[in-house]
C-alpha cells in the first residue's frame, strides 16, 4: 500500500492505496456438506480489475527502490492482458511510458483498455502464446538495454512476494486462520507460490492445489499447461500438494453458471478455480477451501460461449 496523501484536514487516498484488500466471498450453491465451506477472493475490486494490480505494483515499486527504474526509462514486459492493464495504470499514476508485448490475438476489450491508459502494443505470433511474446520482449530489450525497464514477471521475485506479504495474509485473516485448502491456477505462478509460502508458513498442514489446463491447446486465458509450455523461474513445484486439470468447456460452464446462480460475473480462468476448488470440497469431510478469482468477465463477454 502506498502512503496516503493529505490535503489540510482531508484525507486523499492515492489511486493506488487501493490495490488489495479485496472481500472474500462464500459460494453459496454448489457444496452439499455443510461442513465444508468455498469461498473466492473477489480481485476484480482492485482498481486495475484483476489481481495482476498486486503484482505489477510491486514489481514497479521494487524497480524504484532498486534504481532500475528512473525517470525516462519506458517500462516494458509480456502479458496476455491483466498484467499489461496493470502495468499501463500504475505507469500513468506514477509518470512512466509503458510498451507491452501480447499475443496478436488478445482480445479488442483488453487491446483498448491497456491503449486507453496510453500505453502501446507491440503484438507477437499469436500461436506462440505469451511464451512467444516473452522472448519477442527479450529481442526488443536487448537491442536498447538502457531504454527499458523490464521487469520480467516470470522471473522476478517481487512478483510472489506481493501474494506472499498481501494475498495470502488476508485469505488467512478473512477466514480467522481456518482455511485448509488453497486452489489457484497457474500463470505466471506468481499468486499460487506467494500465497502457499504465506499460508504454509503459518500453517504447514494446508494443502495446496495447483489448476491447470487439461490440454495444450485451450481456451483458458491467463492460465498454463505447465508440462507442456515453458516454467517461470519462480514457480516452486515443492509448494504443491495436488493438481487438478480443467478444461475449458467446464471453465465456461462453470462462469455461467456462477454469473446464474451465485450472480457473480467472473473471468474464464475465475470459472476454472471454481471448478477445481469445488472439486477439492467434495473430496474432503470438512475445511475451508479458498480460491482466487483473477477478474471479472468485463473483457470476455463477446466471448462465444456465452451464445451458446
Amino acid at each position: 500500500m502506498l502512503t496516503l496523501e493529505r490535503t489540510s484536514h482531508i484525507q486523499v487516498e492515492t489511486l493506488l492505496s487501493r490495490v488489495g484488500g479485496t472481500p472474500l466471498l462464500r459460494l453459496s450453491r454448489g457444496v452439499e456438506n455443510p461442513n465444508v465451506r468455498v469461498y473466492a477472493k473477489a480481485e476484480w475490486f482492485n482498481p486495475g480489475g484483476s489481481i495482476k494490480d498486486r503484482a505489477a505494483m510491486n514489481m514497479i515499486l521494487d524497480g524504484v527502490r532498486s534504481g532500475k527504474l528512473v525517470k525516462g526509462k519506458t517500462i516494458i514486459d509480456a502479458t496476455s492482458g491483466n498484467t499489461g492493464i496493470a502495468y499501463a495504470m500504475i505507469g500513468a499514476a506514477l509518470g512512466y511510458p509503458v510498451e507491452l508485448v501480447m499475443p496478436e490475438n488478445v482480445g479488442q476489450e483488453r487491446r483498448r483498455m491497456i491503449e486507453a491508459f496510453g500505453a502501446s502494443i507491440t503484438y507477437s505470433d499469436p500461436l506462440e502464446g505469451t511464451d512467444g511474446s516473452r522472448s519477442l520482449v527479450q529481442t526488443i530489450v536487448a537491442l536498447s538495454p538502457d531504454r527499458y525497464f523490464y521487469p520480467d514477471q516470470y522471473n522476478n521475485p517481487a512478483n510472489w512476494q506481493a501474494h506472499f506479504e498481501t494475498t495470502g495474509k488476508e485469505i488467512f485473516h478473512q477466514t480467522d486462520g481456518k482455511v485448509t485448502h488453497f486452489a489457484c491456477g497457474l500463470g505466471t505462478t506468481g499468486t499460487f507460490v506467494g500465497v502457499a509460502r504465506c499460508l504454509k508458513q503459518v500453517n504447514p498442514a494446508i494443502r495446496c492445489i495447483s489448476v491447470q489446463p487439461d490440454a495444450p491447446f485451450h481456451g483458458l486465458e491467463g492460465l498454463k499447461h505447465l508440462s507442456s509450455a515453458w516454467i517461470p523461474g519462480i514457480y516452486d513445484a515443492t509448494l504443491v500438494d495436488g493438481t487438478e486439470e480443467v478444461s475449458t468447456e467446464e471453465a465456461y460452464a462453470m462462469v455461467k453458471q456462477l454469473a446464474r446462480r451465485e450472480g457473480l460475473l467472473v473471468g474464464v480462468s475465475s470459472g476454472a478455480a471454481a471448478v477445481a476448488a469445488l472439486r477439492v470440497a467434495e473430496k474432503i469431510e470438512t475445511g475451508v477451501v479458498v480460491t482466487v478469482f483473477p477478474d471479472s468477465a468485463a473483457k470476455y463477454l463477446n466471448e462465444q460461449f456465452w451464445e451458446k
